[in-house]
């Protein structure tokens, strides 16, 4: 559909490191409200690094007292611990492993985090609309490991590596010994996954969501996010990331684009064609008979004069007016004058963040309340995911902004009026 150069890297290349895929954040429609900066951002690329700095792990150090494992800890090596009462602390030690780059996510500033994600308000347009908020996401969240040789296969383990190369998990976290003898065990508020059936395509379906424990075991959901009591066993499923696997951190959820999967998407410079395109066809407001046209992608919070809106209920796409509100200034419940259906009318946004579109379809479609506009296969999709929300609800989102969709599908589709002459 596109040429693999357009956004992907060439892989013969030896001055450009391998790129392994990247994270997506999902709620932010290109880039963080404030914009990107650092490690903090919306997107993060997973390149092959100069050299491997996987683990994986090696001795087990399994009745230990607490200053018996503070000890083991100290040592300039990775190390799991494992609390089991005051008196016992198993301990498992990780050792360098050349064949995988590590890469760490969480909500940490410190150095051994990758990726600083923070939690995501939906809707949000800047950061002070993000500040209040009591953060759920864990500090040292996730890790993931990556093959440095072809396929390149990513996996992801609950929990990451603090400052001092440790992950504790105290008394109170859900832990257990495995039938092989190594000891195992899930985060406090767990790391949630769901891999796609049929890859990251026009033919997409929802996957299911597990739990991803220490040690990259799955698991099916606890009663509650935070319950003590772990899940089942899922054997034949597996920790390796996919095309468009979801991760929940519990306040923030990413999506996982591999670099092969990438090479298919549309580029922003195809969202920008598409934009313009649309504008050509100088559609109309069928009452005020004035031009409308979606705003350049740069301005994509300021609404523009020309911009479209639409009624929800009906998806007839009008330029603003301020007339025919009986109590209806607040964007709540209007009449569309082509129909007389009521609802919501609001502005329509173009989704700018590529990675989140299944196919390069033209922008047809709009999600439901918050108006961003894309493609009918990717509206089809997204609004049939569950997303996790709080400690035990699920609730479909627009990936674009966050924000619960409403109505009996979650979007609608557009019925431009076009040009009169």
């Amino acid at each position: 559909m596109f040429s693999p150069d357009q956004e992907n890297i060439s892989t013969a290349s030896t001055k450009v490191p391998v790129k392994y895929g990247e994270l997506i954040v999902l709620g932010y429609n290109g880039s963080l409200p404030n914009g990107d900066r650092g490690r903090r951002k919306s997107r993060f690329a997973l390149c092959k690094r100069p050299k491997a700095n996987g683990v994986k792990p090696s001795t087990v150090h399994v009745a230990c007292t607490p200053q018996a494992a503070k000890a083991i800890s100290n040592k300039d090596q990775h190390s799991i611990s494992y609390t089991l009462s005051r008196a016992q602390t198993v301990v498992v030690e990780y050792t360098h492993d050349s064949n995988t780059d590590m890469f760490q996510i969480g909500r940490s500033t410190e150095s051994p985090i990758d990726f600083v994600v923070t939690d995501t308000v939906p809707g949000s347009q800047s950061n002070a609309d993000t500040q209040t908020v009591q953060s759920t996401i864990s500090r040292f969240a996730c890790r993931i490991m990556c093959q440095r040789s072809p396929p390149y296969n990513a996996r992801i383990y609950a929990a990451g590596f603090d400052s001092s190369k440790n992950i504790f998990l105290g008394e109170k976290a859900a832990k257990w010994k495995t039938s092989d003898g190594q000891m195992d065990g899930l985060t406090t508020n767990g790391v949630l996954v769901m891999h796609p059936r049929h890859g990251f395509t026009e033919d997409s379906k929802p996957g299911v969501w597990r739990e991803i424990s220490v040690c990259g075991n799955v698991f099916t959901l606890r009663e509650t996010r935070s319950a003590q009591q772990r899940g089942k066993m899922v054997e034949n499923e597996t920790q390796e990331l996919v095309d468009g696997s979801l991760i929940d951190l519990c306040g923030a959820t990413l999506l996982w684009r591999t670099a092969e999967g990438l090479s298919r998407t549309p580029t922003v410079k195809h969202l920008e064609a598409l934009r313009q395109e649309i504008n050509a066809a100088r559609p109309q407001c069928p009452v005020g008979f004035n031009t409308l046209a979606f705003p350049s992608m740069r301005r994509k919070e300021v609404v523009d004069e020309k911009q479209p809106w639409v009624y929800l209920h009906c998806g007839h796409v009008h330029g603003y007016h301020n007339w025919g509100n009986r109590e209806e200034r607040e964007g709540r419940d209007r009449e569309c004058p082509m129909c007389r259906a009521r609802g919501p009318y609001v502005p329509l946004w173009l989704g700018c963040e590529a990675g989140f579109y299944l196919d390069a379809g033209p922008p047809t479609h709009a999600f439901s309340p918050c108006g961003h506009v894309c493609s009918e296969k990717t509206v089809g999709y997204w609004s049939q995911i569950p997303f996790p929300h709080g400690t035990h609800t699920f609730h479909a989102a627009c990936p674009f902004c966050a924000q619960q969709l409403s109505g009996e599908q979650g979007y609608i589709r557009l019925i431009f009026q076009g040009p009169v002459d």
